[in-house]
């Protein structure tokens, strides 16, 4: 089943664009673990937060994609760029209208 992961990042002031670089860096390995959809973006009204919207194949892929050591080197460049506020909301997906 399709896990989707939706997430509101908080950024120090004048970090968005930096953390948007760094989030959209071209990388292969999430695809190979079985990310399906990985999606940035901003909202001018929310000039301190990156929305991201994960698709994976499940939530083990999504699980098991945080210990690598690609993901857990990008997790710490980020870090600084963070403010340290979270917000977001997961769920399996149950179908949709473009699909079968």
């Amino acid at each position: 089943m399709v896990f989707a992961n939706a997430g509101a990042l908080g950024v120090r002031p004048g970090q968005r664009d930096a953390l948007v670089e760094h989030l959209t860096a071209r990388s292969d390995h999430l695809s190979r673990v079985g990310c399906l959809s990985y999606e940035v973006g901003v909202n001018d009204e929310q000039p301190d937060t990156v929305f991201v919207v994960e698709l994976w194949e499940s939530a083990e892929a999504h699980r098991a994609s945080l210990e690598l050591p690609e993901v857990q080197a990008s997790i710490e460049a980020a870090r600084p760029m963070l403010s340290g506020e979270f917000g977001g909301f997961h769920f399996d997906v149950v179908g949709s209208p473009l699909r079968d």
